[in-house]
């Protein structure tokens, strides 16, 4: 498990700093308040079974964004900065059109 939560890390981290998109990382390893933030945190329907997230859990300051499923959901419908919480750069190629879809398809999704 281990390796498989490290590899989705860096997939986020790369894509972030591949798009000058600012974040910080919290290590919940070793640091037992950033752990119990972070399960506070998730949203209870977005919690698994055993109710403890696993990381990497993406936050925007507050407001949770999603897990790493969601996240590369998010990336393959080009709707990133939707789901960060972010207006999209200047000169992006992310319609507004297309955010509205993806918005409406987890609306949707989620019903």
């Amino acid at each position: 498990v281990g390796e498989q939560i490290r590899k989705k890390q860096q997939e986020v981290v790369g894509f972030l700093e591949a798009n000058k998109i600012d974040f910080k990382e919290f290590d919940i390893a070793g640091d037992e308040d950033n752990r119990k933030w972070m399960r506070e945190n998730v949203p209870g329907e977005k919690k698994p079974q055993n109710g403890i997230p696993l990381p990497p859990q993406i936050f925007n300051e507050e407001q949770y964004c999603g897990d790493f499923d969601s996240f590369f959901s998010a990336k393959e419908e080009n709707i990133i900065y939707s789901f960060l919480g972010l207006a999209p750069p200047p000169g992006s190629k992310v319609s507004l059109s297309s955010i509205e879809l993806g918005e409406d398809l987890l609306d949707g999704h989620e019903a």
